[in-house]
């Protein structure tokens, strides 16, 4: 199988909330691939950021793949409002709820893309499984629940248990916390393909030239 192309998907959670929307298209129109979307409850992680209404208020922002992390739990409840407010790909945490297996069936059976985001201790065996269901594997390179974290060096191999564990399969390898122009090569050397960025792309006003520091430094040779 070819090569999976990289992308890079902007976390919102480090926008400027007050102006959300504007912010979405900013990062659009900078060359994000994917917008990525973090939904915090408050119980399954230390935070609270929005639920579906926000996320339907931005959706006409950007016609770019809504990448959306539910750190909620339960998830499955709430999986048809983010698939309503316009989600095209929905990650839910091996650890938020009983039935993996059942949540990713409804994910699919609302037409969605469906992911599974690790916990820094949590085993890649936990998706052992269920693999055949997946699009995207999202490893937690930091804990969940707030931005601007520092990257968890260890999860590197992690990613190349994912990737391993992938051999072949049409399935993203994205990682989440600590993502610089520094920590990228690695990850991309790993194995993953897809990068979540908040802190390391809204910074400053520039977010074209910080997408394209994050893609320089992610298939740097000399990195």
């Amino acid at each position: 199988m070819s090569k999976r192309p990289l992308l890079i998907s902007p976390s919102i959670l480090s926008a400027d909330f007050s102006k959300l929307g504007d912010e979405v298209k900013a990062v659009d129109q900078a060359g994000a691939d994917w917008i990525h979307i973090d939904v915090m409850d408050g119980h399954f992680v230390p935070n609270i950021t929005f639920g579906a209404p926000v996320m339907a208020s931005i959706r006409k922002s950007s016609p770019k793949l809504f990448d959306v992390h539910l750190m909620i739990a339960p998830a499955d409840p709430y999986l048809h409002q983010f698939a309503n407010a316009g989600a095209d790909l929905i990650t839910v945490h091996a650890e938020a709820g009983p039935h993996l297996d059942r949540s990713l069936q409804a994910i699919k059976a609302l037409g969605k893309k469906a992911g599974v985001a690790l916990n820094p201790s949590t085993p890649i065996s936990a998706i052992e499984h269920v693999i055949d269901k997946l699009d995207l594997i999202l490893v937690m390179t930091v804990n969940p629940g707030f931005g601007g974290q520092s990257f968890i060096a260890a999860m590197l191999n992690k990613i190349r248990q994912a990737k391993a564990l992938v051999a072949g399969r049409n399935i993203d390898i994205e990682v989440d916390g600590g993502i610089t122009p520094e920590t990228a090569h690695s990850v991309v050397l790993a194995g993953a393909n897809v990068l979540v960025a908040g802190s390391a792309i809204f910074k400053g006003t520039d977010y074209a030239a910080n997408i394209k520091a994050l893609r320089v430094g992610a298939t740097s040779i000399s990195a």
